[in-house]
């Protein structure tokens, strides 16, 4: 799959701290299909979703400029790749509008993270209904043919795919129908409370530029593998949050030949495995968070790439969509008077 690529699409939400998760499941995989792909990797930061929950809209700028900070200071070329900001490029919204036309609402009130998020809420929106069809917007708007995802999306590139075929059948051959792409080396990074997926929305999260500190002090109240009463008792490692953090962070030699093996035997305390981890997890962190201080002292560095990503992003957009009102029928201006005869 990876040799057929041709272009990709994939958004962050700047809906709170980019975390841990974010950068070993999306951030990293992002970095290796720009240095593939160039400038046809198309990566937003979808501030029009984010809105789709209750948020503040004092710190919506700057959570989005932060989003963007987070990818370059992680690695993420923007000389190279294409990134820029959703709602600075009108064509997603205009063309998300035509697609609603287009979607029936039994397939959105079917979306498993429709009927999750709604569930939670004591107010629901209709833009949580609608976000999977902004989301085939997002995706189609660039023709992308693929799409690098979580699992928890895949409901929604099927739903895409089919947005797609529909404009096809209606309006003439369109749309690619473009795959889900999954990273199989790409981890799904338990939260820090061991119970669910690590997630802004649940709270669970440690971040890519969280204080040493604070990360030194979730990692230190984390829970461990339950047999682990006292520190004499033997473990399971494969049981344990941290272990499964030692195989993200840590060299695989020292994971092999001495967490897991004095873990087992109780060679090794949890705090002492915890604070391996916390050395091997700021090895990675600090430069990252070194490049953001940076970035944050010179703010333009970020301005200017969301700007030069924000106008790559239109080069590609603004055709794709009057290509869509000219087959759906729209008149535009300059179209030849129509004669009423």
């Amino acid at each position: 799959m990876m040799a057929a690529m041709k272009r990709v699409f994939s958004g962050i939400q700047p809906s709170g701290e980019i975390h841990i998760g974010n950068y070993l499941g999306a951030i990293k995989n992002w970095i290796a299909l720009g240095e593939r792909l160039g400038k046809e990797a198309f990566f937003s930061i979808v501030d029009y979703h984010a809105i789709t929950q209750s948020y503040d809209p004092s710190s919506l700028k700057k959570r989005t400029f932060e989003a963007a900070l987070a990818n370059i200071a992680a690695g993420l070329d923007p000389e190279k790749v294409t990134l820029f900001v959703q709602s600075q490029v009108p064509e997603h919204t205009e063309l998300a509008w035509v697609f609603t036309t287009q979607t029936p609402v039994g397939d959105l009130t079917r979306m498993t993270q429709y009927k999750d998020k709604a569930r939670r809420q004591a107010f629901v929106g209709a833009g949580l209904l609608m976000y999977p069809v902004l989301q085939a917007a997002d995706i189609l708007l660039y023709k992308a043919d693929t799409v690098p995802v979580g699992e928890d999306q895949l409901q929604h590139i099927e739903l895409t795919r089919e947005i797609a075929r529909r404009f096809n059948a209606r309006f003439g051959e369109t749309f690619p129908e473009p795959q889900a792409y999954i990273n199989k080396d790409a981890p799904r990074v338990p939260g820090i409370d061991g119970a669910a997926k690590m997630s802004k929305s649940v709270g669970n999260t440690i971040g890519t530029l969280e204080a040493p500190d604070s990360i030194w002090e979730k990692l230190r109240t984390a829970p461990t593998d339950p047999a682990r009463v006292r520190r004499s008792d033997p473990g399971e490692p494969t049981r344990c949050l941290i272990w499964r953090y030692h195989t993200y962070f840590s060299d695989p030699d020292l994971v092999q030949n001495v967490v897991e093996p004095e873990c087992r035997r109780a060679g090794i305390g949890c705090v002492e495995c915890k604070r391996l981890l916390f050395d091997a997890m700021m090895r990675e962190l600090e430069p990252i968070q070194t490049r953001a201080d940076h970035l944050r002292r010179h703010p333009e560095v970020v301005m200017d790439a969301l700007e030069d990503g924000r106008k790559r992003a239109s080069e590609v957009a603004k055709p794709v969509m009057e290509e869509v009102r000219e087959k759906v029928g729209l008149l535009r201006p300059g179209d030849a008077a129509l004669s009423s005869r």
